[in-house]
């Protein structure tokens, strides 16, 4: 029998993800960390490192991303098995996971480029892996929005050859205070909104769902836009307080704003895209607010989640032969009962129901924010999102699975998929535990929030409200008039993410390319065109011509001029 690539792929990862795991409990447990420096070349006094750090916090999170990536990898099997380019799909998956290995090891600027430019690189191929318009437009906006991001982090770098290393972790506690130094800490906080798409470069992720769904999976759970949460992390304690609060204002704001708009999306992938935009916001405001540790933890929690969900989703697409827009499923509870029964203890883990993984990180945030000394926009905004949250879960589930058969009527749907179902249920049973089991794993002593009766309540209260307001925004029959439709001008604002893709590429591009045209034809092709190169190069094809009439009639012209100065001889004299 032959071991399929995505089999032999899938143990491989498996082990790592493993040996990963127990090293990182063993590290914790003895607060152990290995630095190894390798040097590879130096350049005047600077020395250039091949840097890895392992402690408990890059081996943990390397075992979370091995772990996603096999299930990934072995649900591809089925998922992507009509594919004629599979190896080369499964090996750009690698590359994708293996990028990213280097980025969570590295506490070097130069290597953490490495992975970084790696991901960028390796996602545009991912994302026009299908290759048509919409996949050319969509690979093109994520690669050109993280080059912004690269380009901070290379100017970064150069700004460090002032300090002689790029080991960022030696110069940490003096980042906050320096101004020479934070400018650092601001550049790599610019990177990572780029990467991990908060506003003004959030328009690049829902595009991004033009990749294949697997691919999804991947980015949006732990790899490509967690790399700038995980950049952050390493890098807090270096932050100002300055671009701390910069950073709760933009990561708010990136909460809210895809919160707001999954509730006017229709595409399935694109919802759950704006619902991990949302998700960021959370943790980097977490983050902003100075509490690292429980950025990461949700971070983890939410990666189990976030993976199973698009698995789930793209089952749906494939048993409805590519379909993606919600209005056009319903029902398929009744077809596709074990998928739907986890997209549903997802979208639940989601949403912060007890006792599911998002609960034990999503709630301890919101009572963390609760217990500060902090304003009310801070807190409202807060604990809207959460509702807005609860809200596009429920309309999710409520178009998806529980509405009524909409328009795909005869189809022959089920839960046929074996392989697929394997690789989700590698997943289901962490999603279900891995909350309370890292909460044990990784607090020495837990959180204890002591708050009043009504603040404590509030996410639940918040979690019902939601709940309601999604089931009311959810009705679809064929004589209900939708209540968006009252409001199309508001509507259209808050489904296109507030305009930022529109300004993100025709804002960016028409002017440039207008004012380019003007100038291609009104000096390229105008009078410049005339004056210069034109006209230079039709006054050398006359001359030409005229030295080659005399070159080829030189006797003549010799005996010509011969005959006029006889002629003149014998006249004159």
């Amino acid at each position: 029998m032959i071991l399929s690539i995505c089999v032999v792929y899938f143990v491989v990862l498996l082990f790592f993800s493993l040996i990963s795991f127990f090293s990182s409990i063993y590290f914790m447990v003895f607060d152990y960390s290995v630095m190894i420096e390798y040097e590879l070349f130096t350049l005047n006094s600077g020395v250039v490192y091949m840097s890895i750090l392992l402690d408990w916090m890059s081996l943990l999170f390397m075992s979370f991303v091995l772990f996603i990536s096999c299930m990934v990898i072995f649900y591809s099997d089925e998922y992507m098995g009509g594919d004629l380019n599979m190896i080369r799909f499964i090996l750009l998956v690698v590359m994708f996971v293996a990028s990213m290995m280097f980025l969570i090891i590295s506490p070097n600027l130069i290597s953490i480029l490495l992975g970084w430019d790696g991901l960028g690189l390796v996602s545009y191929c991912l994302v026009i892996y299908y290759q048509n318009v919409k996949s050319y437009n969509a690979g093109m906006i994520t690669a050109l929005s993280n080059r912004i991001g690269d380009v901070a982090l290379l100017i970064s770098i150069a700004w460090m050859m002032n300090y002689g290393d790029w080991n960022y972790v030696f110069y940490l506690d003096y980042m906050g205070d320096d101004f020479s130094m934070s400018v650092i800490g601001g550049l790599v906080m610019l990177a990572a909104l780029t990467k991990s798409a908060q506003i003004p470069f959030s328009s690049w992720l829902p595009a991004a769902m033009a990749a294949p769904t697997p691919v999804s999976s991947l980015v949006h759970s732990s790899t490509l836009v967690t790399a700038g949460v995980y950049l952050l992390i390493r890098f807090s304690s270096g932050l100002s307080l300055y671009f701390m609060m910069i950073l709760l204002f933009i990561a708010m704001l990136t909460m809210f704003m895809a919160g707001l708009g999954a509730n006017y999306e229709f595409d399935l992938k694109k919802i759950i895209a704006l619902s991990t935009l949302s998700q960021l916001g959370l943790m980097m405001s977490i983050l902003a607010l100075g509490d690292y540790f429980l950025a990461f933890f949700h971070l983890l929690t939410h990666a189990l989640f976030k993976a199973l969900l698009f698995m789930c989703a793209g089952c749906m697409i494939h048993n409805l032969s590519g379909i993606q827009d919600i209005r056009f499923m319903g029902g398929l509870i009744n077809q596709m009962p074990l998928t739907c029964c986890y997209f549903n203890i997802c979208n639940m883990a989601l949403c912060g129901l007890p006792f599911l993984s998002g609960f034990y990180s999503k709630d301890l945030i919101l009572e963390v924010v609760s217990m500060g000394y902090l304003n009310l926009f801070v807190y409202f905004i807060f604990y809207f999102s959460t509702g807005l949250t609860m809200c596009y879960s429920v309309r999710l589930s409520y178009y998806t699975m529980f509405g009524d058969y909409n328009f795909y009527g005869f189809q022959n749907i089920s839960d046929t998929g074996f392989v697929m179902l394997k690789g989700m249920s590698g997943l289901i049973l962490l999603v279900v535990l891995g909350g309370s089991l890292l909460s044990w794993v990784m607090f020495p002593t837990p959180y204890f929030v002591v708050l009043p009766e009504l603040m404590k309540m509030m996410v639940l209260v918040v979690v019902i409200l939601g709940a309601y307001v999604g089931y009311e925004f959810s009705k679809f029959m064929l004589n209900y008039g939708l209540k968006a439709m009252n409001y199309l001008g508001s509507s259209l604002f808050f489904s296109s993410m507030w305009n930022l893709p529109v300004l993100s590429t025709f804002g960016v591009n028409y002017y440039p390319i207008y004012f380019g045209g003007v100038y291609y034809k009104g000096f390229d092709h105008g009078w410049s065109e005339y004056f210069g190169s034109q006209n230079v190069y039709s006054n050398l094809v006359i001359s030409s011509k005229f030295f080659q009439l005399i070159f080829g009639n030189n006797i003549k012209i010799y005996l010509s001029f011969l005959v006029v100065w006889a002629f003149c001889l014998f006249f004159l004299f």
